[in-house]
C-alpha cells in the first residue's frame, strides 16, 4: 500500500482509554492528536467534554467507547450512555457488542440490541444538529471462533452500523492481520473495518491497513508517527 504520512495519520484512532489515565494525559492526547492531524481521539466517556473543548477548531473528531470493556450493561444503559457522548460533542461511538450474549447464543438480543443502538445514534445525531455520527462494534475477536467471526460480521452489517472493530485491548488477543482479513472478507462493502489491540510500531499498522482495516486505534500512536516522518511513508 503506497500511503503517505498525512494520509496515513487519517487512519489513526489516537487512543487512551486506560483507567489510571488523567485529565492532563487527555490534554496531551489531544494536543498530539492536533498536532499529526490524526482521525480521532477516543477517550473515556467521562473525557469527552473535555476533549471537545480540547479539539475545537481542528480536522480530530472525538470518540469514545460505550459499555467499555465487556459490553455487559443493558441496552438501556448502553442507550443512555450514547445519548450523553453525542451530546458531550463525540461523533464516533464505539461500542462493545455484548459478547456473553454471543457467546451465550442468543444471537437475537445481540442483533436487537445493535439494531436499536444504531437507531438510537441516528436520532441523536440529527436531534443535536449533526450530519452524521459514526457506530464502530467492537466485537473481541479473541474469544470467537472463525465461525463465530463470520456470524458477528452479518449481525453487525444487518445493524447499519459503519465499523467492525477487531478488540477492547483488554480481551485475550488484539487485531491480527488475519483477523481482519476474514472480517474484510465477509463484510459488505458499506461496512468497514477497524483494527485495534497491540499495534505497536508502522509495519503493524501498515500490515493491518493491507489486510483490510481502514482504520485503526492505537494508544502509541505518536511513535507510529515518528516511524513513519523518518522515513517510513512519503512525505
Amino acid at each position: 500500500m503506497g500511503m503517505r504520512v498525512r494520509e496515513f495519520a487519517k487512519t489513526v484512532d489516537h487512543t487512551l482509554l486506560k483507567p489510571d489515565s488523567a485529565e492532563t494525559d487527555v490534554r496531551r492526547l489531544c494536543e498530539e492528536a492536533a498536532h499529526h492531524h490524526f482521525a480521532a481521539v477516543c477517550v473515556l466517556p467521562c473525557y469527552v467534554r473535555l476533549a471537545s473543548r480540547e479539539l475545537r477548531g481542528t480536522d480530530v473528531k472525538v470518540a469514545t467507547v460505550i459499555s467499555f470493556p465487556f459490553g455487559a450493561d443493558t441496552t438501556a444503559v448502553k442507550a443512555a450512555a450514547v445519548r450523553d457522548a453525542i451530546q458531550g460533542g463525540a461523533v464516533e461511538l464505539d461500542v462493545v457488542m455484548n459478547v456473553s450474549k454471543f457467546l451465550s447464543g442468543d444471537f437475537g438480543y445481540v442483533a436487537d440490541e445493535l439494531k436499536s443502538l444504531n437507531g438510537e445514534v441516528g436520532a441523536v445525531a440529527m436531534n443535536n444538529g449533526l450530519n452524521d455520527a459514526v457506530l464502530k462494534v467492537i466485537v473481541e475477536t479473541g474469544y470467537l471462533s472463525d465461525k463465530m467471526k463470520r456470524l458477528a460480521v452479518q449481525i453487525v452489517a444487518a445493524s447499519g452500523a459503519d465499523f467492525i472493530k477487531t478488540s477492547t485491548g483488554f480481551g485475550p488477543v488484539g487485531a491480527t492481520t488475519e483477523d481482519i482479513a476474514l472480517l474484510r472478507q465477509e463484510a459488505p462493502e458499506g461496512l468497514a473495518v477497524k483494527a485495534a489491540g497491540g499495534i505497536r510500531t508502522l509495519e503493524d499498522a501498515l500490515d493491518l491497513l493491507n489486510a483490510g482495516a481502514s482504520r485503526i486505534g492505537a494508544s502509541g500512536s505518536v511513535e507510529i508517527m515518528r516511524e513513519a516522518e523518518d522515513g517510513g511513508l512519503q512525505e
